[in-house]
């Protein structure tokens, strides 16, 4: 942060996709203290929050000061598999407000109220069960599902001497393959095993020599995944 001009608006996202890193509380703090500083909005997408397994904050707002910098953003995609349903939820604190004391709060509903019309009945009845006791347990267990398919992809990858990131914290593994474009190793992969993956390329040039793999899917199909990438790589 130390070498970023000052902006207006923060995107951040933690834990991230794609590399499935869990910010800390201390680089979260000085995320915080940089808006602060420059009079920015962080918009911060906790979606995988679900899937922190550590002490790595849940949520932008156990950062002291946030609630004066920061709009939260979540959704049901990633815990209940609501992807195509789209439901989510977005916090504006009444404690942030633009540079003339105006609440950020009052804009973001007229505009939101302008835009869009809500959530369909369905989605909301959707999302109200998912908020059951019962609906919760069942959400949690599907996200220790994921968690453990992730495992299985980073102890995969690492057999094979990879370094990998991420699959602690989210349902992401972000692979280095060092030396080779992004783009290859997707496309070797997809014509040798017939496994899906995704260029880091696609996110970035900083994503190059890396590809991203999903924990989302069935135990069975993770499995055998991995013994095709084994036998590939090996």
């Amino acid at each position: 942060l130390s070498t970023t001009s000052r902006t207006d608006i923060i995107f951040f996202c933690s834990p991230n996709n794609p590399t499935g890193h869990a910010a800390s509380r201390k680089q979260l703090e000085q995320l915080v203290e940089f808006a602060r500083e420059n009079g920015s909005i962080i918009v911060y997408d906790s979606a995988y929050a679900a899937y922190i397994t550590d002490e790595s904050p849940r949520s932008i707002y156990e950062i002291p000061g946030a609630r004066e910098v920061a709009i939260e953003i979540s959704s049901f995609s990633k815990i209940a598999g609501f992807t195509g349903v789209r439901l989510g939820w977005t916090v504006v604190p009444d404690e942030l407000l633009f540079s003339n004391g105006f609440p950020v709060r009052n804009d973001f509903n007229r505009i939101v109220c302008t835009c869009f019309n809500g959530a369909s009945n369905i989605a909301q009845a959707g999302g109200l069960a998912c908020l059951s006791p019962g609906g919760f347990r069942a959400m949690l267990s599907v996200v220790d599902r994921y968690k453990e398919n992730a495992r299985i992809l980073v102890d995969t990858f690492a057999s094979l001497g990879l370094k990998v990131y991420g699959g602690v914290n989210a349902p992401y593994v972000w692979v280095h393959f060092p030396g080779s474009r992004s783009w290859e190793v997707v496309s070797e992969i997809l014509e040798k095993t017939h496994i899906i993956t995704i260029p880091g390329s696609g996110f970035g040039p900083g994503g190059e020599e890396y590809i991203r793999v999903t924990a989302f899917g069935h135990r069975e199909c993770i499995l055998e995944a991995s013994e095709r990438l084994k036998s590939l790589f090996s």
